[in-house]
């Protein structure tokens, strides 16, 4: 897979995707992650991105010109197209699963107050946003997101089991609670059930609790 992040803040989008598991990805020729500088293809000796807003109001607005030169160089015949912006539909795990599957993804990211909308008309195939809150920029969204596709990709987690049991795998339940050793630290005890090894009954257990957790944090799953 290709991901490929159009940015002001390339070195933003970057950093975080430079370490642990998605640096050992990308070293293992699982992705290829790059991030271009948007003013590379400004074309005023300045190298302007935005304009005030038409009609009027506060803020400035990241222009058409560079980004439909951006997304046209970088974009091919299978390239999803997404602009990370707070008006897009909200990130869930089904999304960052079907997104897995594609072989190049292009991520546009807002700023200020955000990209002029022929672009969105034209060029963007998916809107999307991690969440209802404003970030200073959208190149921190876009590094969030490709972590969360990369360790999906066959071969970036050590063991392919692993993001098949945490939250979400099911997209209405949270994961259950998890223990290490020692088993008993400070008086408290890791569940009994748990040291069994009945695998069966570790099985119970964890829907249980898992069932339990998402009623305490996140009773809006089980409606």
């Amino acid at each position: 897979m290709i991901i490929d992040i159009l940015t002001l803040f390339p070195e933003i989008a970057l950093a975080p995707l430079s370490e642990s598991i998605i640096k050992r990805a990308q070293a293992a020729g699982v992705v290829t992650i790059r991030a271009h500088q948007l003013r590379d293809w400004a074309t005023d000796k300045h190298q302007k991105t935005d304009d005030t807003l038409c009609g009027g109001g506060q803020g400035m607005l990241l222009k058409p010109e560079p980004l439909f030169a951006a997304i046209e160089e970088l974009r091919g015949p299978n390239t999803l197209v997404i602009l990370m912006t707070p008006q897009g539909r909200v990130l869930k795990q089904k999304i960052v699963q079907e997104l897995s599957n594609r072989e190049h993804i292009l991520l546009v990211c807002g700023h200020y107050e955000g990209v002029d909308h022929r672009v969105i008309e034209n060029l963007i195939d998916l809107e999307l946003s991690i969440g209802d809150y404003i970030l200073t920029n959208g190149a921190i969204a876009a590094a969030v997101l490709t972590d969360a596709i990369v360790r999906l990709l066959p071969g970036a987690l050590g063991d392919e089991r692993s993001h098949q049991q945490e939250s979400f795998a099911d997209e209405n339940l949270l994961e259950a609670p998890a223990y290490t050793k020692p088993a008993e630290f400070r008086g408290m005890k890791v569940p009994e059930v748990l040291l069994s090894g009945h695998h069966k009954n570790i099985a119970a257990w964890q829907q249980e609790k898992a069932l339990e957790r998402t009623r305490q944090n996140r009773p809006d799953l089980l409606k």
